[in-house]
């Protein structure tokens, strides 16, 4: 195998682990809740959450705050409404992240010392192999599409047999999300994602299968993930990238 293959997929892994294990990355949710006009506490977060008629609120107690760009807050505060990044406050080590799923405001408070965490093991992978590096054609929707978030189809050819997977737009780039003959039995059940850089003004790109990573929903039940469309449930067994994250993390969540 190539040295510069090599090298640059076990960057991709390092670079791949640290995100999964960052203090406030998705292992450290402690749960997930949907606000709505009702005040409530909710478990891992100070204050009393709701949606108001300017947004999202907090009250919080005597002994309570908030912290959100370096300002601290007490007492009650209407946060607003909530945009595409969301709100991050922290309190002590704890960031608290509101955020918006279509019409709905979730609220989940990320902790660093969450058992989940914790107890995490690398994920296991496929030996990386550079007969998983493709190359692909970019088709863009022009009009009618299986799905509103869609931009275009790419296609390539795996095992001898012609592949188009509908993709999503990532800030210029391309999102895949697909389940292959793997899924439910060496990978996640639900279905996997590819990442990859924006096609060349010819339509060409690369897609290198080796660098397939699990939904976070692979993880924790405290996220939201996409199911693969129809066209995007291949026959063919993609033996590449990772594959079901190890029981210890799973457990961790019982």
């Amino acid at each position: 195998m190539a040295g510069d293959f090599l090298g640059e997929w076990q960057a991709f892994r390092a670079q791949r682990e640290a995100r999964l294990t960052a203090p406030h990355g998705f292992l450290s949710i402690t749960g997930l809740y949907w606000l709505t006009e009702k005040r409530r506490q909710y478990d891992g977060a100070p204050g009393v959450w709701w949606l108001g008629a300017d947004g999202v609120e907090v009250e919080l107690g005597p002994d309570e705050a908030l912290t959100i760009d370096g300002r601290e807050l007490r007492g009650h505060q209407v946060l607003g409404a909530v945009d595409d990044p969301g709100i991050r406050a922290t309190a002590g080590d704890v960031e608290i992240e509101v955020a918006r799923r279509d019409s709905a405001v979730l609220l989940r408070p990320r902790d660093p010392g969450h058992a989940l965490r914790a107890g995490y093991r690398p994920t296991p992978t496929y030996p990386p192999s550079p007969d998983w590096v493709v190359r692909a054609t970019f088709h863009p929707f022009d009009g009618e599409r299986p799905v509103d978030d869609a931009v275009a189809e790419v296609a390539f050819t795996l095992a001898g047999e012609p592949v188009r997977l509908v993709a999503y737009d990532d800030d210029g780039g391309l999102w895949l999300v697909f389940a292959d003959a793997t899924t439910g039995r060496t990978t996640y059940g639900a279905g996997r994602q590819l990442y990859t850089p924006a096609p060349a003004a010819d339509g060409s790109l690369v897609l290198d299968f080796n660098r397939t990573i699990n939904l976070p929903c692979a993880y924790t039940d405290y996220t939201t993930c996409p199911v693969p469309l129809p066209q995007n449930r291949l026959q063919v067994a993609i033996e590449a990238g990772e594959q079901t994250p190890a029981p210890s993390v799973a457990s961790a969540q019982q």
